[in-house]
């Protein structure tokens, strides 16, 4: 079935404003690659959030910037969270809709100067111009089309811009979610995959830290009295890595492993970190109860062995309302000239964090890009126009509950 015509006109002018803005996202992207913003760098972390702020305050937005109070050792930049009320109320189907990019990278400072931004043909190169400096602008631009074609048929818009993403967000996930609570739908703003796909589901991540306790003895003189935890933990990988396979999607990992003192003391202690990965919130803990359940049977007569979850980013689930936005993303990327498909990954995003309160969500809608993290991290210029066009087009939709199919 085609777009009513007064949808198609809307998308077509909203491709024609993407357009227009093309040299003009090629100049803010190479000044936004052109700071430094690794996570660990909180200084120029917040030079982006001050253009940032800048932007979407021209643009009519309220910006709240939020000093993120320190994760142990660890001080984030500046978080942003920008509101903008439409006309539609909730009551006649008005939607709060939540965008989110986040401004660090995975480089150290100096990488810009190193390794500045760069166009070859129509591939933009440089650091973060995927990885999300492309895909945050991509948002900006959206509703900077948005804003200049007077469509404010929505409750609210909120974009969330982050500072420490690519570390798993220690700082800002409680404004995550805080911020989350309450919205119709969550788009994330990281690029699309190299072949144009979305993401509609993205792993979650379980970290555990397992530690085995055994008794120590000279190993020489009387070993039998001893108990090898650094045997038991030994039995304990085989058994962990043998999870690897028992349900679709999910793997686990033993990471890291310290064990003993000295080579003439029969090992006294033990400790794996071990990460696992899961689709859904059910298959997590499913390898969790497999886990202890392994822990409670000790391969060695002595040792004892204690689990404990470090930490737990929530996957984001493939679902019957994240399949509708893809549905209607296929729709509005087709009337632009797109062609849409989706995949899940094994990554995870602040869209997981999202998705985790309960918010139909949606990723990777940002422009083409790939080789994320690497040298050769790359933004395919030509996918810029009809993907931000895409995007304020799919955001004018959900804003409005007549335009979103139930």
């Amino acid at each position: 079935m085609s777009a009513p015509p007064r949808r198609q006109d809307r998308t077509a002018d909203l491709l024609d404003l993407a357009r227009a803005r093309r040299s003009g996202y090629l100049r803010d992207l190479r000044e936004l690659v052109s700071i430094d913003s690794g996570s660990y760098d909180p200084d120029g972390v917040n030079q982006v959030a001050d253009w940032v702020q800048q932007r979407l305050r021209r643009t009519g937005f309220t910006v709240e910037r939020v000093r993120l109070p320190p994760a142990g050792p660890f001080r984030a930049g500046d978080a942003l969270v920008a509101r903008k009320k439409g006309t539609l109320p909730p009551a006649e189907g008005g939607r709060r809709i939540l965008l989110a990019g986040h401004m660090d990278t995975v480089f150290d400072r100096g990488t810009a100067h190193a390794r500045p931004f760069s166009v070859h043909g129509s591939i933009a190169h440089g650091p973060g111009v995927s990885d999300d400096k492309g895909g945050l602008l991509a948002g900006l631009t959206a509703l900077d089309i948005l804003h200049e074609h007077g469509l404010t048929a929505y409750d609210e818009l909120v974009l969330l811009a982050t500072p420490d993403e690519e570390i798993g967000s220690p700082a800002s996930r409680p404004l995550i979610e805080r911020t989350a609570r309450g919205m119709h739908y969550g788009l994330g703003l990281e690029c699309a995959r190299e072949n144009g796909d979305l993401v509609i589901g993205r792993k979650g991540v379980a970290d555990f830290r397992i530690n085995v306790a055994g008794r120590a003895a000279h190993a020489g003189i009387e070993p039998e009295r001893g108990a090898n935890a650094a045997l038991s933990a030994a039995h304990l990988i085989v058994d962990l890595q043998a999870l690897n396979g028992r349900w679709d999607g999910v793997t686990v990992n033993v990471g890291t492993i310290r064990a003993g003192s000295r080579a003439n003391i029969v090992c006294a202690d033990a400790e794996l970190r071990v990460e696992v990965r899961a689709a859904t919130t059910a298959d997590v803990q499913r390898v969790e109860r497999a886990i202890q359940d392994a822990a409670d049977r000790p391969a060695v007569t002595g040792t004892t062995i204690s689990v404990e979850q470090l930490d737990l980013c929530p996957p984001m689930e493939v679902t019957a309302a994240s399949q509708r936005m893809l549905d209607l993303a296929r729709r509005v990327g087709g009337s632009v000239g797109v062609t849409l498909d989706a995949t899940t990954t094994g990554g995870v995003g602040d869209a997981n964090l999202i998705a985790g309160t309960g918010v139909p969500t949606l990723d990777g809608l940002g422009p083409v890009g790939g080789a994320d993290h690497t040298p050769q991290e790359w933004l395919d210029l030509t996918s810029v126009p009809q993907r931000v066009a895409m995007l304020a087009a799919l955001v004018a939709e959900l804003g409005n509950a007549a335009d979103t199919p139930p």
